[in-house]
């Protein structure tokens, strides 16, 4: 994806997790929801991470010096690891901490309606402004390839972070709001609570195979298969070369 693209899919998302963690927590403070509470807690991590992927962004794009004479565009893959890292404690601890607090000491539900609209108004911000334009690029990068395979071969971590935080969002979303019409429905407090460890347990699960991912682009990942492929084809096609026996590659920015 390019740089450009890159930073419209950052932004729009900076923007839904914003307004959604303001109505998530308004509506937290006025219900004492345990699972709305770990929601906005989940687009706060959000909106965190989105300023980390922008910060990356711009500073990946410095020009060479004697400091870093290979450039810095590593420095995405820095932030996008410090992504995972922010969403895994600012997001799935705070979670599983209050959801087990609940548990332990459930509260009788209220205000179910308030709940309920402000969970579908963030569900229709994250679909419609942050996951549809998101999943449009990704499907525009994969053409033909597989799901999986387009996401261990991508190098722009941007992609790969926006792609899993807009789905664990929308996931987010869809538990909270199971979690409150059971709350209503049984009447027991404690369901609130179990719903924030599910939460957590799916922030931890996405900050995982984010660290995973970027892990290898930050030690030093090779070139993709199609790049090497090219770069083989190209030195070959050189009339004085006879034959290539080793070709060493890394990846020192999404486009580098």
């Amino acid at each position: 994806m390019a740089g450009t693209e890159s930073r419209t899919l950052i932004v729009l998302a900076l923007v839904a997790n914003s307004l959604i963690a303001v109505l998530k927590f308004v509506a937290a403070g006025i219900s004492g929801s345990s699972a709305m509470l770990a929601e906005a807690f989940h687009s706060v991590a959000d909106t965190g991470n989105q300023l980390f992927l922008l910060r990356g962004s711009a500073a990946s794009r410095y020009r060479a010096d004697a400091s870093h004479p290979f450039g810095r565009g590593k420095e995405i893959y820095f932030w996008s690891f410090m992504v995972a890292v922010f969403l895994f404690v600012g997001g799935a601890v705070v979670a599983l901490i209050e959801g087990w607090e609940r548990f332990r000491h459930p509260e009788e539900p209220s205000d179910f309606l308030l709940n309920v609209a402000v969970l579908v108004a963030a569900g229709l911000f994250e679909i419609f402004i942050a996951l549809i334009p998101a999943i449009r690029e990704f499907n525009r990068r994969r053409g033909r390839r597989k799901i999986w395979a387009t996401i261990r071969e991508s190098k722009d971590p941007a992609l790969l972070v926006i792609l899993f935080e807009d789905i664990a969002a929308t996931l987010g979303v869809m538990i909270a709001a199971a979690g409150v019409i059971i709350t209503e429905v049984t009447g027991n407090g404690r369901w609130d609570g179990i719903t924030s460890m599910a939460i957590g347990v799916l922030l931890a699960g996405v900050a995982w195979v984010l660290a995973l991912e970027t892990k290898s682009l930050l030690i030093g990942e090779g070139a993709s298969r199609r790049d090497r492929a090219s770069i083989r084809a190209a030195t070959l096609a050189v009339p004085n070369v006879a034959s290539l026996e080793a070709l060493r590659t890394m990846q020192l920015g999404p486009n580098q």
